[in-house]
């Protein structure tokens, strides 16, 4: 059920501006699971604040129904978020108005037959939203199958497809990617998953590859590299990359772990993935299609995306270490301690990385190839497991209040 619609939805939806993951970083928007160039990297410049708490340098604060780990997609005017309320048996999309926090609309798009189970930390709603300017795409684990779903602005359903039954083992999470007329959806799990490309226009089904009857949890990346297009996924023991347009495999060889989380990224030579299961590995491999590898390491680089700039990989790992290695030769700079327990993906604005754990706490550090230097450690909440988003000199952070009951939260944070 919708909250009725405000005067004012109709020009706050004439703001929203064109994006897409494939475009360059603008500082207006996040449109996308890591941000305007897929990749992690806030557009340079801006200016949030380094500090911040529960009474610092918020500028608002608006409660989310239910529960979920999906990232905050930023567009014009709107922020949206998807969520899951277990209670009434609903998997939502939800819409706020993006300089109040207002909520504006939220959008039923699956009832009942919610999947439970699967890890502790896992949730009914850990797809973040994708926005290409004109639609939303979400993914929802929903009846044992994997849906893929889109809506308008203003929150109308406008098609859903099944895209592929689905086993759980420790959940489901992987975000649609939106590259020119094509939705790619993931669905590695034990029972033998599929990656797909849709028609964003109907959700029709134009190509389909199996994939191996393993458990994994990636989203795809779209890559500019080795001088073409390439859609890569990481994990069921493979490192392989498709054209996104007809889903031909390009290539595919052996290179990662069997489960991973992490979302490919590349400095346009190579591409570089991490994994956790079975083993610690993170690996970078030649783009080219030649399988060869150009470093590895047994480093455990499994849910938090890595980041790459100006020659250098930068990562927060799951135990709480952040990482430098020299891209072309992963010669390892230097290795610091920031926290524990890391979920979310970090956020990098020029030389500064934004990366929240698992207890609500964001720390801000340095990262140049000489030094890491810790900045500062902001608390919000005391539970979180998404990443944050930063854009238009504001940074959206989703954490939770845990309790009898826990609430989440959606915060923007600014400069007073």
């Amino acid at each position: 059920m919708k909250p009725p619609l405000p005067p004012s939805l109709a020009l706050l939806l004439a703001l929203a501006v064109h994006t897409c993951p494939a475009a360059a970083p603008v500082s207006t928007d996040w449109p996308a699971w890591r941000g305007p160039s897929a990749d992690g990297q806030a557009a340079a410049g801006q200016n949030v604040p380094l500090r911040w708490s529960e009474t610092e340098n918020v500028l608002w604060r608006a409660p989310i129904r239910g529960r979920g780990h999906s990232s905050p997609t930023v567009a014009g005017s709107l922020i949206f978020l998807a969520t899951a309320d277990s209670e009434k048996e609903e998997q939502l999309v939800v819409c706020y108005e993006r300089a109040t926090g207002k909520l504006l609309w939220e959008t039923v798009v699956h009832k009942g037959n919610i999947d439970m189970g699967g890890h502790r930390n896992a949730s009914q709603a850990s797809s973040t939203v994708a926005w290409d300017g004109e639609h939303l795409y979400i993914n929802f684990l929903n009846n044992r199958a994997v849906h893929t779903s889109a809506l308008d602005a203003s929150g109308k359903l406008l098609w859903q497809q099944r895209v592929s039954d689905f086993q759980i083992h420790q959940g489901f999470g992987s975000s649609p990617v939106v590259y020119q007329s094509v939705v790619l959806v993931t669905a590695d799990h034990r029972g033998g998953g599929k990656i797909s490309g849709l028609n964003k226009q109907t959700g029709q089904i134009l190509w389909q590859q199996d994939r191996p009857k393993v458990a994994n949890y990636a989203s795809p990346s779209v890559l500019q590299t080795a001088g073409k297009t390439q859609a890569i996924l990481a994990g069921c023991n493979l490192i392989a990359s498709f054209d996104p347009l007809d889903g031909r495999k390009l290539w595919e060889v052996e290179g990662s772990t069997e489960e991973t989380v992490v979302t490919a990224v590349t400095d346009g030579s190579r591409i570089f993935v991490g994994g956790g299961y079975p083993k610690n590995h993170t690996v970078a491999l030649e783009a080219d299609g030649s399988g060869k590898i150009a470093w590895q390491n047994t480093t455990r680089a499994y849910v938090p995306s890595m980041l790459v700039r100006e020659g250098h990989v930068y990562a927060v790992l799951d135990s709480g270490q952040a990482v430098c290695w020299k891209s072309d030769t992963g010669e390892e700079l230097w290795r610091e301690k920031v926290d524990r327990d890391f979920y979310g993906s970090p956020v990098m604005l020029d030389s500064r990385i934004y990366s929240t754990n698992q207890h609500g706490i964001t720390s801000v550090f340095e990262a140049t190839p000489k030094q890491f230097k810790l900045l500062s450690q902001n608390a919000l909440g005391d539970e979180a497991f998404s990443s944050p988003s930063i854009c238009g000199n504001r940074i959206y952070l989703r954490s939770a209040k845990k309790g009898d009951p826990r609430r989440e939260s959606l915060w923007c944070i600014g400069e007073k």
